[in-house]
């Protein structure tokens, strides 16, 4: 068994206690979008792509626990990796939240890729999907027209307010497809964002009240 065949192993004992917005299919439709992206990019390190798509989330702060150790520390730990290719990682990792708009700029080809990646599977049919399925998993409403799409966050702003599923649109996903990094992620993000906004234009007309 190779590193990536054991991350894997291990990761998915983790995700397999998210709800489906989060679980190891997400991983592998962005492991997915970050090979094809990584098609354009020959000289990016394919192993720190795909352990960072694979530990990505494990210690993502909607599931944390209260544990001592982290799960993408425990992880790590058990992949026996050179220092350089763990610090690499985990500068991966960092750079992928938005984090209300609070996110740590990329600085390696390697990030921008798995940046990208993560946030197609945030917008499109799969980026609705995943939203309603987390906002049903949190009893979030499906929308609020009550609710004014706040901008200029903090990091703790924008996790600790439990807005409806249809605010979190304004907020965040609309904004992805402009924040691409790679060429390849700009023109896979427009089919997604157009639907994305075909979709609300329709919620809107039946609902009559929505943002």
């Amino acid at each position: 068994m190779n590193t990536i065949e054991k991350c894997e192993q291990l990761v998915k004992e983790v995700y397999k206690h998210f709800d489906a917005s989060h679980d190891f299919q997400h991983i592998e439709r962005v492991r997915k979008n970050a090979l094809e992206i990584l098609e354009t990019y020959k000289h990016a390190d394919k192993d720190i792509v795909e352990l960072a798509v694979l530990l990505h989330d494990v210690s993502d702060p909607k599931y944390a626990n209260d544990m001592e150790k982290s799960e993408e520390t425990r992880i790590i730990s058990l992949l026996h990796l050179p220092d350089e290719k763990v610090k690499h990682i985990k500068a991966v990792i960092r750079s992928i939240s938005f984090n209300g708009g609070n996110e740590e700029e990329p600085n390696t080809i390697e990030a921008k890729i798995v940046r990208d990646a993560d946030r197609l599977d945030a917008i499109g049919a799969v980026g609705i999907a995943r939203t309603f399925t987390y906002g049903g998993a949190k009893g979030r409403k499906l929308y609020d027209s009550s609710e004014t799409p706040r901008s200029n966050m903090s990091v703790e702003e924008y996790r600790l307010k439990e807005t409806a599923s249809v605010t979190h649109f304004y907020e965040k996903l609309l904004l992805l497809a402009d924040g691409m990094l790679t060429e390849k992620g700009k023109e896979l993000a427009q089919e997604r964002h157009a639907f994305m906004e075909s979709f609300l234009h329709n919620l809107r007309k039946e609902t009559g009240e929505l943002i």
